[in-house]
């Protein structure tokens, strides 16, 4: 009895640590989130409903492209690969098409995305963050997901950028933490 409460005093102390900066991360993951959807949105404001299907080159995806895409992105890295419901096929999804869709309609689906990303890191228990899943061959870790998923934002964000500046507008001035 004596060992096994020695032995569960020990796992608690040496998780402790562990479960504290893995709060941290998916608190400052949270933080990232909800920068970023402010700073995406006033950039997708910004663009001319007439200049979404802007294409830097023939071979780029749209303005509109990016925006959804980030918005798929987003809704397969946390709700599938985080949160663990069944994934979105992209070739036929069209909730994330920006066909037949207003602006108005792309950006209300973008915030909702955001809004579900962030409430399902708000409940994710951190201990499922070391968790490995297969991710395109590569053997990642849920945390490493996470990560991810601001890169990616930050990638196709950034060419929508070079979209505005190709049509003569200032895209907003950068907000740190994105």
């Amino acid at each position: 009895m004596k060992t096994t409460i020695i032995l569960l005093s020990y796992i608690l102390i040496t998780s402790t640590p562990i479960l504290a900066q893995q709060n941290a991360f998916l608190e400052d993951s949270i933080e990232r989130l909800e920068n970023s959807r402010s700073y995406l949105l006033l950039i997708a404001e910004m663009m001319p409903e007439e200049k979404y299907g802007y294409k830097a080159t023939e071979e780029s995806l749209s303005f509109s492209e990016h925006f959804m895409h980030i918005g798929f992105a987003l809704d397969w890295h946390s709700q599938s690969l985080i949160g663990g419901r069944e994934a979105r096929v992209y070739q036929t999804d069209t909730i994330f098409k920006p066909a037949n869709k207003t602006k108005a309609q792309m950006m209300a689906r973008l915030d909702q995305t955001f809004t579900e990303a962030i409430a399902l890191l708000q409940q994710v228990d951190p201990a499922v963050l070391e968790e490995q899943l297969d991710y395109f061959g590569l053997t990642r870790t849920k945390r490493q997901i996470v990560m991810l998923l601001a890169d990616h934002i930050t990638h196709h964000r950034a060419q929508m950028l070079v979209s505005m500046r190709l049509n003569g507008l200032v895209p907003p001035r950068y907000v740190l933490y994105q």
